[in-house]
Protein backbone atom coordinates (compact mmCIF):
# COMPACT_ATOMS: atom_id res chain seq x y z
CA UNK A 1 0.00 0.00 0.00
CA UNK A 2 2.92 2.63 0.81
CA UNK A 3 4.34 1.62 -2.40
CA UNK A 4 1.43 2.19 -4.45
CA UNK A 5 0.46 5.82 -3.17
CA UNK A 6 3.93 7.29 -4.34
CA UNK A 7 3.52 5.65 -7.44
CA UNK A 8 -0.06 7.44 -7.65
CA UNK A 9 1.29 10.79 -6.61
CA UNK A 10 4.12 10.48 -9.19
CA UNK A 11 1.51 9.52 -12.16
CA UNK A 12 -0.46 12.51 -11.33
CA UNK A 13 2.29 14.68 -11.47
CA UNK A 14 3.06 13.24 -14.82
CA UNK A 15 -0.47 13.77 -16.01
CA UNK A 16 -0.18 17.84 -14.65
CA UNK A 17 2.86 18.21 -16.44
CA UNK A 18 1.92 18.34 -20.16
CA UNK A 19 -0.99 20.47 -19.17
CA UNK A 20 0.77 22.70 -17.61
CA UNK A 21 3.60 23.51 -20.09
CA UNK A 22 -0.21 23.60 -22.91
CA UNK A 23 -0.81 26.53 -20.72
CA UNK A 24 2.54 28.30 -20.04
CA UNK A 25 2.67 27.59 -24.44
CA UNK A 26 -0.89 29.34 -24.81
CA UNK A 27 0.46 31.90 -22.76
CA UNK A 28 3.65 32.80 -24.63
CA UNK A 29 1.47 32.57 -27.84
CA UNK A 30 -0.91 35.08 -27.04
CA UNK A 31 1.83 37.79 -25.35
CA UNK A 32 3.69 37.03 -28.93
CA UNK A 33 0.25 37.94 -30.79
CA UNK A 34 -0.25 40.84 -28.54
CA UNK A 35 3.45 42.03 -29.31
CA UNK A 36 2.38 41.65 -33.04
CA UNK A 37 0.19 44.23 -33.13
CA UNK A 38 2.10 46.73 -31.64
CA UNK A 39 4.04 48.43 -34.75
CA UNK A 40 6.42 50.63 -32.79
CA UNK A 41 7.38 52.36 -35.72
CA UNK A 42 4.12 53.52 -37.26
CA UNK A 43 2.98 54.22 -33.57
CA UNK A 44 0.24 51.92 -33.72
CA UNK A 45 -1.93 49.22 -31.61
CA UNK A 46 -3.29 47.57 -34.95
CA UNK A 47 -5.38 44.89 -32.61
CA UNK A 48 -8.07 47.60 -32.65
CA UNK A 49 -8.95 47.03 -36.13
CA UNK A 50 -10.39 43.80 -35.86
CA UNK A 51 -11.92 44.48 -32.39
CA UNK A 52 -15.87 44.65 -32.67
CA UNK A 53 -18.05 46.06 -29.89
CA UNK A 54 -17.70 43.09 -27.98
CA UNK A 55 -13.97 42.74 -28.10
CA UNK A 56 -13.78 46.32 -27.11
CA UNK A 57 -15.89 46.30 -24.39
CA UNK A 58 -14.03 43.04 -23.02
CA UNK A 59 -10.67 44.77 -23.82
CA UNK A 60 -11.99 47.96 -21.38
CA UNK A 61 -12.98 45.90 -18.78
CA UNK A 62 -10.29 44.04 -18.47
CA UNK A 63 -7.98 47.20 -18.62
CA UNK A 64 -10.66 48.76 -15.72
CA UNK A 65 -9.92 45.84 -13.48
CA UNK A 66 -6.54 45.87 -13.74
CA UNK A 67 -5.94 49.49 -12.90
CA UNK A 68 -9.07 50.26 -10.55
CA UNK A 69 -8.03 47.40 -7.62
CA UNK A 70 -8.70 50.09 -5.17
CA UNK A 71 -12.38 50.62 -6.32
CA UNK A 72 -15.50 49.07 -4.99
CA UNK A 73 -17.24 46.32 -7.47
CA UNK A 74 -20.27 48.57 -7.09
CA UNK A 75 -17.67 51.32 -8.33
CA UNK A 76 -16.43 49.22 -10.73
CA UNK A 77 -19.70 48.25 -12.63
CA UNK A 78 -20.46 52.05 -12.84
CA UNK A 79 -17.77 51.90 -15.29
CA UNK A 80 -18.95 49.09 -17.36
CA UNK A 81 -19.68 49.98 -20.82
CA UNK A 82 -21.91 47.08 -23.01
CA UNK A 83 -20.95 46.32 -26.48
CA UNK A 84 -23.80 47.25 -27.95
CA UNK A 85 -22.72 50.81 -26.52
CA UNK A 86 -19.97 50.79 -29.19
CA UNK A 87 -19.91 51.54 -32.94
CA UNK A 88 -18.35 48.80 -34.76
CA UNK A 89 -15.88 49.80 -36.56
CA UNK A 90 -13.77 47.19 -37.89
CA UNK A 91 -14.85 47.77 -41.67
CA UNK A 92 -12.04 50.50 -41.80
CA UNK A 93 -9.03 48.88 -43.39
CA UNK A 94 -6.65 52.00 -43.58
CA UNK A 95 -4.25 52.40 -41.22
CA UNK A 96 -5.66 54.11 -37.67
CA UNK A 97 -2.82 57.33 -37.71
CA UNK A 98 -3.16 60.93 -38.06
CA UNK A 99 -3.20 60.90 -41.82
CA UNK A 100 -6.69 58.84 -41.96
CA UNK A 101 -8.30 60.42 -39.65
CA UNK A 102 -10.54 63.30 -41.67
CA UNK A 103 -11.52 60.25 -44.04
CA UNK A 104 -12.29 58.19 -40.71
CA UNK A 105 -14.78 60.44 -39.01
CA UNK A 106 -16.26 61.42 -42.73
CA UNK A 107 -17.08 57.53 -43.07
CA UNK A 108 -18.65 57.33 -39.61
CA UNK A 109 -20.74 60.73 -39.70
CA UNK A 110 -24.31 60.85 -40.70
CA UNK A 111 -25.34 60.94 -44.46
CA UNK A 112 -25.06 64.26 -45.30
CA UNK A 113 -23.76 65.92 -42.31
CA UNK A 114 -20.48 68.40 -43.03
CA UNK A 115 -18.04 68.20 -39.90
CA UNK A 116 -17.24 71.33 -40.40
CA UNK A 117 -20.80 72.64 -39.39
CA UNK A 118 -21.33 73.58 -35.89
CA UNK A 119 -24.30 73.99 -33.68
CA UNK A 120 -25.48 77.82 -32.98
CA UNK A 121 -24.82 77.13 -29.41
CA UNK A 122 -21.51 77.82 -28.40
CA UNK A 123 -19.16 75.01 -26.96
CA UNK A 124 -21.45 72.42 -28.17
CA UNK A 125 -19.84 70.18 -30.42
CA UNK A 126 -20.90 67.25 -32.66
CA UNK A 127 -17.79 65.54 -31.94
CA UNK A 128 -15.36 64.82 -29.21
CA UNK A 129 -11.86 63.37 -29.76
CA UNK A 130 -10.03 61.81 -26.76
CA UNK A 131 -6.35 61.55 -26.81
CA UNK A 132 -4.47 60.19 -24.05
CA UNK A 133 -1.88 63.43 -23.42
CA UNK A 134 -1.98 66.59 -24.62
CA UNK A 135 1.24 66.28 -26.94
CA UNK A 136 -0.64 64.07 -28.68
CA UNK A 137 -4.03 66.17 -28.80
CA UNK A 138 -2.11 68.89 -30.61
CA UNK A 139 -1.49 66.36 -33.07
CA UNK A 140 -4.91 65.34 -33.37
CA UNK A 141 -6.25 68.81 -33.62
CA UNK A 142 -3.61 69.58 -36.81
CA UNK A 143 -4.96 66.18 -38.18
CA UNK A 144 -8.42 67.59 -38.15
CA UNK A 145 -7.84 71.14 -38.73
CA UNK A 146 -9.50 70.71 -42.50
CA UNK A 147 -13.00 70.89 -40.34
CA UNK A 148 -12.25 74.16 -39.08
CA UNK A 149 -13.30 77.29 -40.60
CA UNK A 150 -14.85 80.82 -39.75
CA UNK A 151 -17.73 79.82 -37.11
CA UNK A 152 -16.59 76.92 -36.39
CA UNK A 153 -13.28 76.30 -34.50
CA UNK A 154 -12.03 73.17 -33.17
CA UNK A 155 -11.71 73.05 -29.70
CA UNK A 156 -8.40 72.70 -27.61
CA UNK A 157 -9.70 71.18 -24.63
CA UNK A 158 -6.32 69.60 -22.88
CA UNK A 159 -4.57 70.59 -20.29
CA UNK A 160 -0.92 71.14 -22.27
CA UNK A 161 -0.16 75.01 -22.07
CA UNK A 162 -3.95 75.75 -21.58
CA UNK A 163 -5.86 76.87 -18.41
CA UNK A 164 -9.24 75.27 -17.66
CA UNK A 165 -10.41 78.92 -16.89
CA UNK A 166 -9.46 79.30 -20.65
CA UNK A 167 -10.89 76.85 -22.06
CA UNK A 168 -14.29 77.60 -20.13
CA UNK A 169 -13.87 81.16 -21.77
CA UNK A 170 -13.34 79.38 -24.93
CA UNK A 171 -16.98 77.17 -24.91
CA UNK A 172 -18.75 80.21 -23.92
CA UNK A 173 -17.83 82.57 -26.61
CA UNK A 174 -17.12 80.28 -29.25
CA UNK A 175 -18.54 77.74 -31.38
CA UNK A 176 -17.18 74.62 -32.28
CA UNK A 177 -18.06 71.74 -34.27
CA UNK A 178 -14.95 69.27 -33.55
CA UNK A 179 -13.48 69.44 -29.93
CA UNK A 180 -10.19 67.71 -28.93
CA UNK A 181 -9.53 66.56 -25.21
CA UNK A 182 -8.05 64.74 -22.33
CA UNK A 183 -10.49 62.17 -20.25
CA UNK A 184 -9.78 64.50 -17.15
CA UNK A 185 -10.20 68.15 -18.81
CA UNK A 186 -13.52 66.90 -21.04
CA UNK A 187 -14.91 66.08 -17.51
CA UNK A 188 -14.14 68.65 -15.88
CA UNK A 189 -15.08 71.03 -18.42
CA UNK A 190 -18.58 68.86 -18.83
CA UNK A 191 -19.37 69.01 -14.84
CA UNK A 192 -18.66 72.82 -14.82
CA UNK A 193 -21.35 73.30 -17.67
CA UNK A 194 -18.91 75.07 -19.63
CA UNK A 195 -18.66 72.13 -22.40
CA UNK A 196 -22.20 71.15 -23.41
CA UNK A 197 -23.10 67.77 -24.71
CA UNK A 198 -26.36 68.92 -25.81
CA UNK A 199 -25.25 68.76 -29.79
CA UNK A 200 -23.32 65.53 -29.27
CA UNK A 201 -23.28 63.03 -31.99
CA UNK A 202 -19.86 60.80 -31.15
CA UNK A 203 -17.03 60.26 -29.00
CA UNK A 204 -14.13 58.89 -30.71
CA UNK A 205 -11.18 57.47 -28.86
CA UNK A 206 -7.81 57.85 -30.32
CA UNK A 207 -6.97 54.02 -28.84
CA UNK A 208 -4.66 52.82 -31.75
CA UNK A 209 -1.79 55.55 -31.00
CA UNK A 210 1.19 53.88 -28.97
CA UNK A 211 4.27 55.48 -28.17
CA UNK A 212 7.74 54.51 -27.89
CA UNK A 213 7.28 52.01 -24.96
CA UNK A 214 3.95 50.48 -26.72
CA UNK A 215 1.50 52.53 -24.36
CA UNK A 216 -1.33 53.72 -25.13
CA UNK A 217 -4.64 55.52 -24.02
CA UNK A 218 -5.50 52.34 -22.62
CA UNK A 219 -2.51 51.02 -20.87
CA UNK A 220 -1.99 53.18 -18.24
CA UNK A 221 -3.69 54.23 -15.20
CA UNK A 222 -3.52 57.72 -15.34
CA UNK A 223 -5.18 57.63 -18.70
CA UNK A 224 -7.23 54.65 -18.48
CA UNK A 225 -8.85 55.39 -15.38
CA UNK A 226 -10.20 58.76 -16.59
CA UNK A 227 -10.86 57.68 -19.59
CA UNK A 228 -13.39 54.63 -18.25
CA UNK A 229 -15.08 57.50 -15.82
CA UNK A 230 -15.50 59.76 -18.71
CA UNK A 231 -17.46 57.60 -21.13
CA UNK A 232 -19.45 55.93 -17.90
CA UNK A 233 -20.25 59.88 -17.36
CA UNK A 234 -24.32 59.44 -17.10
CA UNK A 235 -25.11 62.24 -19.56
CA UNK A 236 -22.66 60.03 -22.05
CA UNK A 237 -23.53 56.27 -21.28
CA UNK A 238 -27.07 56.54 -21.21
CA UNK A 239 -27.25 58.04 -24.90
CA UNK A 240 -25.10 55.46 -26.51
CA UNK A 241 -27.94 53.03 -26.59
CA UNK A 242 -30.78 55.72 -27.06
CA UNK A 243 -32.27 56.51 -30.90
CA UNK A 244 -33.38 60.13 -30.11
CA UNK A 245 -29.88 62.33 -29.19
CA UNK A 246 -28.06 59.05 -30.02
CA UNK A 247 -24.32 59.63 -29.17
CA UNK A 248 -22.01 56.96 -31.32
CA UNK A 249 -18.82 55.83 -28.85
CA UNK A 250 -16.29 55.07 -31.60
CA UNK A 251 -12.44 53.44 -31.04
CA UNK A 252 -10.34 54.32 -33.72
Amino acid sequence: MATQEPTLKRKLQDDEEPRKKQKKQKKQKKVREDEGDLDVEAGLNRAFERMDGQLVADHIAQKTRRFGTDLSPVELSDLYISANAIRDSTLWEKPRNLENLPDFLEKFAEEGEKLDASAKKNGAPHTLIVAGAGLRAADLVRAVRKFQKKGSTVGKLFAKHFKVEEQISFLQKSRTGIAVGTPQRLMDLIENGALSLEKLKRVVVDASHIDQKKRGILDMRETMLPLAKLLSTAALKERYTETEKHIDLIFY
